[in-house]
């Protein structure tokens, strides 16, 4: 509800309440009346004038019927005023429906479901398409490793560290005394002897 609405509201209930209070004074003033003319009609009739009071009591009788009316118009001020805050509380909702609608529909348009639909689609397909890229390239540097021979490369590497560790004591190996030429003892001996030296060397 904006700013013209509550206050036309405010303003419609301040009438209102105008309108009622003065159908109160005017109903207090038949009241007041009232009385005096029953208190007359009484009198009159004590007196044996009965012609004076007909007249009264016709007096009396519209002006019954005048309070009658207030009472009514009484009543329908207050379903009036009862309305108006209805009407009121009622603008007040569909001005924030009609808010929650406008925010609704911002937001069906930042978050459109089709258009969400077909950007994850997209992605789905972006990336399966990238997923299938990175195995095609990977599969093919395999091949060209596997071409270049990349086992082989490996294995040579892994030699030559060894050899770097190891060549001397390859090289005692492959010059030491078989056990064709020497005793058993002798060179399980010697090559022990060897090898131990040169694991020292290592350690050190």
């Amino acid at each position: 509800m904006n700013f013209n609405h509550r206050e036309q509201q405010r303003q419609n209930d301040r009438e209102l309440r105008k309108a009622a209070r003065d159908l109160e004074r005017d109903k207090a003033a038949l009241e007041r009346e009232e009385k005096k003319l029953e208190n007359e009609i009484k009198k009159m009739a004590k007196e044996g004038n009965n012609e004076g009071c007909k007249i009264l009591a016709k007096q009396l009788v519209q002006m019954r019927k005048q309070k009658a009316r207030i009472y009514s118009a009484n009543s329908k001020i207050s379903s009036v005023q009862i309305q108006n805050k209805t009407m009121g509380a009622n603008i007040a909702i569909a001005g924030a429906m009609g808010t929650t609608a406008k925010t609704m529909d911002s937001m069906n348009k930042v978050m459109n479901p089709q258009q969400i639909a077909k950007d994850m689609e997209a992605f789905r397909q972006a990336n399966a398409k990238m997923d299938m890229t990175d195995e095609m390239i990977s599969d093919t540097l395999d091949d060209i490793m596997d071409e270049s021979g990349d086992e082989e490369e490996t294995e040579g590497i892994v030699n030559k560290v060894l050899d770097e560790i190891g060549i001397e004591i390859s090289g005692k190996m492959a010059g030491a005394p078989s056990v064709a030429r020497n005793k058993l003892g002798e060179s399980t001996k010697d090559a022990d002897k060897e090898l131990m030296e040169q694991l020292a060397k290592l350690k050190s």
